[in-house]
């Protein structure tokens, strides 16, 4: 049974480290065995990168192309320690973003050229791409309002990137809008405005046209 790689992509407050969890039960339940990931993070190194990526831990300004520059390399890591290796041993893996995340934010929402940014990971991946992306995509209202509700139950503050203006996170919509429609044969948009279970079956529903493909 070889491996299968899905990405959940999506602006803010789209829920996907929700439907990852979901997803990743589901597949558990179905007899696969799951690693799951995240970006940025994912490995002690991609951790690092995260703290300083979304928290400011090293406290001074980060230049939009340090920026870029950080979450290639996490992306190089998590896929060389985590992410092939997996594939080879034939599981599934769900990442919670990949690639399509810094296309969408550095290249369509910090105008970036979007063929630089896709060259400079490409050498971070080494040709590892998902077989599916999951876009859930949601009015950028609706998620921030999302965020905002979560963050009061917790205790949270806003990070790094939500605190972008409204302005930005439309273009990283926009940007993820095309991107899956110039690979319709990777993306499934899923409209993540509805009901949580509504969203996880279309979801499932996805995943489970993959599953068959690779049994066929």
């Amino acid at each position: 049974m070889s491996g299968i790689f899905i990405s959940i992509e999506g602006p803010e407050g789209s829920g996907k480290s929700t439907h990852a969890e979901r997803l990743i039960e589901r597949l558990k339940n179905a007899g696969r065995e799951v690693v799951a990931v995240r970006e940025p993070g994912g490995t002690n190194t991609g951790e690092a990168i995260r703290n300083i990526l979304q928290h400011n831990s090293a406290d001074e300004d980060i230049y939009p192309e340090t920026e870029t520059l950080l979450f290639a390399a996490c992306r190089a890591q998590l896929v060389h320690a985590v992410i092939k290796p997996a594939l080879n041993e034939g599981k599934c893996v769900v990442s919670d973003r990949f690639i399509d995340s810094t296309v969408a934010y550095q290249g369509y929402g910090r105008g970036f050229a979007i063929k630089d940014i896709i060259d400079i990971n490409k050498f971070a991946i080494s040709g590892i791409m998902p077989d599916l992306t999951i876009l859930l995509d949601v009015n950028i209202e609706i998620g921030f309002n999302r965020i905002i509700e979560h963050n009061q139950k917790i205790g949270k503050e806003l990070d790094r990137m939500e605190l972008a203006g409204k302005e930005f996170h439309e273009k990283v919509r926009d940007g993820y809008l095309e991107l899956a429609k110039q690979a319709p044969e990777r993306f499934t948009i899923i409209d993540s405005s509805r009901d949580l279970d509504m969203v996880a079956n279309d979801i499932w529903e996805a995943v489970s046209n993959l599953l068959q493909q690779q049994n066929d």
